[in-house]
């Protein structure tokens, strides 16, 4: 048998392969090669509180640190102080320990004797209250003294001695391409009870971060100081930092009120400075839902989804209807149009996340699996009917702290949700930082939906079935977060809608565009239209299906099946209404089918009694951000 020598038979295959093709003689054979948007949904929470939160730490968390948070995430199994073992079903793609900046570590530092903390009387006193077992005690003096105290609590000289350690905790879970553990925390603003709340979030890795420490409400309760430091961080380190807004529904009407801080008007420098630093915020967490309520959206049926109305803040005030437009994200984000106008700059233009605003280090969003607020909330028979705080509050006559609870503020109230879906083209502090600032993300109460919203002015029927509907949107238009084009000839905006259901959750109901915009005489509209919806029903005139999509849920076993609903909704739709003369803005809210509410799963487990008021079902959903259209142009 004649063989061939492997160096002629090498050279013979060589020169028999066809020449490589020439790039410069034609289209590329890849459609993929130039790409340059981001393919990747990342999933994660922007707001968990640890052992080191002293609210946290009187609460029932006494062991589960900021490495245990971030394991949590990550995927791996913790042991609750229940003693149970818990695991997400998946693994989270990124987090953020937000502990507050205020007292930061005081727990570990009360037990590590820390000098000047135990040096002072009031110091003294908390660490006697520790050895005592009475950490309830500890963590209620801190509640009070950040909306009722004049002055610093204790003395905070440790936070320097801690702030290292919150850069090293992320430093060792972060894990570029397969986890990012963010640097920051929460900034704790609480003006008599109001809520001001904001999680400072870093960009950076430890060198930059290193250079500053933590800005505190005790420095300033004014949000406008907090932005000065943001300001002078990136001017010192050349990063980059946000700050996002919480629990708006909680604020008394303070986050989003038409006036500055100090009560003085709002100018262009406040909008810019406000836009710059707050690109995005949390629009539903435990603490109830913030996109909007019945009083605000009577004509919105899925309007009351986890809603607090019983309050006026976090001082536990009686609630008055002046306050709701200062509270919601819908009308904050509709009065951003007209102060636009007004200011030359929109003070609200801002994104959407969710996140879960857990003290129990357990980032859970998940009916199924809820361990609660706090430590003292983790799953048992009965937790459903006890107050949601087992704080401690102290006796003191001399300032006004509330002392119960308003009706119906019980842990059945907690709401499990949620979580922030970023679009990012890779898993890294940097990738997600940045569309976090492009607003390239979606908030939804716990789910895992596929939602991408494009608006644009060409769109054709036909794109809503195309394969690869990224690439479309990308070509024609803006993703979610951002503001249309010029309008050019096209009649009115469309826009192009993609909802996958959660691969291991329930099927969609629809997919809705909420519009707002300003009327000719100034005032702010709004209107919700259907614009894809499961099964046989249709879509009216007026914009709307009427026909519920009915329910499969057994109430009393805790179950439901999928044989409702679709498990995709795509469409392409037109404004019908559009006024090219009025600012507008355009956001999805996407809706799965009727599943079990974590109250109704407790009952059926533990063999309990439902509380009466306690929903037995909901619908869970997704909020995008928002895309703007101005006449003025982009």
């Amino acid at each position: 048998m004649f063989r061939m020598p492997r160096a002629v038979l090498a050279a013979t295959l060589l020169l028999a392969a066809p020449a490589l093709a020439d790039p410069e003689a034609g289209t590329p054979y890849s459609p993929y090669g130039a790409e340059d948007f981001p393919r990747n949904v990342y999933w994660g929470d922007l707001h968990v509180h640890s052992s080191w939160s002293p609210d946290a730490g009187g609460s029932g968390n006494e062991k589960l640190t900021p490495d245990a948070a971030f394991a949590f995430a990550r995927g791996e199994t913790v042991i609750a102080h229940n003693g149970q073992p818990v695991r997400l079903r998946r693994p989270l793609d990124f987090l953020l320990v937000s502990d507050h900046s205020e007292y930061l570590g005081l727990f570990p530092m009360l037990e590590e004797g820390f000098p000047s903390l135990i040096a002072s009387e009031t110091g003294a006193r908390l660490a006697s209250l520790l050895k005592q077992g009475r950490r309830a005690r500890v963590g209620g003096e801190f509640a009070a003294s950040l909306g009722y105290a004049e002055g610093p609590l204790v003395d905070r000289e440790f936070v320097s001695n801690v702030w290292p350690r919150v850069i090293e905790n992320a430093e060792r879970a972060n894990r570029p391409g397969r986890f990012t553990a963010f640097i920051g925390y929460e900034w704790t603003s609480m003006p008599g009870g109001a809520n001001l709340h904001r999680n400072v979030l870093f960009r950076d890795g430890a060198e930059r971060a290193r250079q500053v420490e933590p800005f505190s409400s005790v420095e300033s309760p004014d949000p406008e100081a907090l932005w000065a430091y943001l300001a002078d961080y990136e001017a010192k380190t050349g990063g980059g930092a946000i700050a996002i807004p919480h629990n708006s529904n909680l604020s008394a009407g303070r986050m989003f009120e038409h006036s500055r801080f100090d009560g003085g008007p709002l100018t262009r420098a406040y909008a810019e400075s406000r836009t710059r630093f707050e690109p995005i915020v949390e629009a539903t967490q435990i603490k109830g839902d913030s996109e909007t309520a019945p009083f605000l959206s009577p004509d919105d049926e899925f309007a009351d989804f986890g809603t607090w109305d019983a309050r006026g803040g976090m001082g536990f005030g009686p609630h008055e209807e002046w306050m709701y437009p200062g509270e919601y994200v819908r009308p904050a984000l509709g009065h951003g149009l007209a102060l636009g106008e007004k200011l030359g700059a929109n003070p609200f233009r801002f994104g959407l996340i969710g996140s879960t605003d857990a003290h129990t280090s357990l980032a859970t969003a998940d009916d199924e699996d809820f361990w609660g607020k706090f430590s003292s909330n983790e799953p048992y028979a009965g937790r459903q009917a006890d107050p949601w705080s087992a704080l401690d509050l102290p006796e003191n006559p001399g300032i006004a702290i509330p002392r119960e609870l308003p009706p119906g503020m019980f842990t059945w109230s907690l709401v499990a949700s949620g979580y922030a879906g970023v679009w990012a083209r890779e898993n890294t502090r940097a990738s997600l930082f940045d569309a976090l600032k492009r607003r390239e993300t979606y908030s939804t109460t716990g789910p895992r939906m596929t939602v991408r919203f494009f608006g644009g002015w060409n769109y054709a029927g036909e794109d809503a079935l195309a394969h690869d509907v990224a690439r479309i949107g990308y070509a024609g238009g803006v993703p979610m977060g951002g503001v249309l084009g010029e309008r050019g000839e096209t009649e009115a905006p469309r826009f192009l809608v993609s909802v996958l259901r959660d691969p291991d959750g329930a099927n969609l109901d629809r997919a809705q565009v909420v519009k707002l915009w300003v009327d000719a005489e100034g005032a702010v509209r709004e209107r919700i239209f259907d614009v894809a919806v499961s099964g046989e029903r249709t879509i009216g005139e007026d914009g709307r299906c009427r026909e519920p999509v009915g329910i499969t849920v057994d109430v009393e076993a805790a179950t439901y099946t999928n044989a409702i609903g679709s498990a995709e909704l795509a469409a392409v739709w037109r404004d019908p209404a559009f006024d090219p003369a009025r600012p507008a803005l355009y956001y999805l809210r996407a809706l799965e089918i009727p599943t079990p509410r974590w109250t109704t799963y407790d009952a059926a487990r533990f063999g309990t009694e439902r509380p009466a008021d306690a929903p037995e079902v909901l619908q869970q959903r997704a909020y995008t951000s928002p895309i703007w259209y101005s006449p003025a142009g982009p």
